[in-house]
């Protein structure tokens, strides 16, 4: 089974990575800007079944290098998490016209116009899924949280963007759904909530999300499921 992951080399990405690894069948493509730890990970453990790769998915050129490495493996794609995102945490009156463009490009764009891309390549044969990891930020009518508005609105519009790719891709054999995700002990969620404990690590989400990427299809599409045990 051949596996995308965007944002792998920290974090929740970086343990779907560790966890997919683990089942020799599975082949993941590892996306990060910063591939040092997925190279350190796969030299440690010897292990045949993760690919890094070097780019920035929220550059259309850049994405491009992702498509000439499946050209190169001839494999169709089962599975794709969209993964990789950006936040930033200020008052609505200050986040500027290129912070608000740089966080919609990671987290809308670049995932929209991936999609876009991977469409040619993905299983024909059996229903493939496509994971976007969104926030219950993004959420409708769950709470909100100051300074978070560029960020959390851009998760709204991404799970609106899964529904709307589950009705247009079915006739593709393509489910799409939206993991709305609640507190995680991550990076991300120090820097919009600095000495915040998360009831759940990285790990632990990371084990779920692998789980729901496999099967998840096989019970929905078009969902914006939330996954959250609390939010800040």
């Amino acid at each position: 089974m051949l596996i995308l992951i965007t944002g792998a080399s920290k974090g929740i990405g970086y343990e779907m990575v560790k966890e997919f690894s683990k089942n020799s069948a599975h082949l993941i493509i590892a996306v990060s800007r910063n591939i040092s730890p997925l190279l350190k990970f796969v030299k440690d453990n010897n292990t045949t079944t993760i690919l890094p790769l070097k780019a920035n998915v929220s550059s259309k050129a850049q994405q491009q290098k992702i498509i000439k490495v499946l050209r190169s493996l001839g494999l169709p794609v089962d599975v794709v998490i969209n993964n990789a995102g950006e936040l930033v945490k200020k008052p609505f009156e200050h986040i500027t016209e290129k912070e608000l463009q740089n966080v919609y490009r990671a987290n809308v764009f670049a995932p929209f116009l991936l999609i876009q891309s991977l469409l040619p390549f993905m299983n024909k044969q059996r229903a493939s899924h496509i994971v976007n990891i969104g926030s219950m930020g993004g959420f409708q009518g769950s709470s909100k949280f100051s300074g978070l508005s560029a960020y959390t609105s851009s998760k709204g519009a991404l799970a609106v963007l899964t529904e709307c790719l589950a009705e247009e891709l079915k006739p593709k054999n393509i489910h799409v759904n939206c993991l709305a995700l609640g507190a995680v002990q991550t990076e991300m969620l120090s820097k919009a909530f600095p000495g915040y404990k998360a009831p759940l690590s990285a790990h632990t989400m990371a084990q779920f999300i692998c789980h729901f990427a496999l099967t998840g299809q096989q019970y929905y599409n078009g969902k914006i499921l939330p996954v959250s045990l609390s939010t800040p």
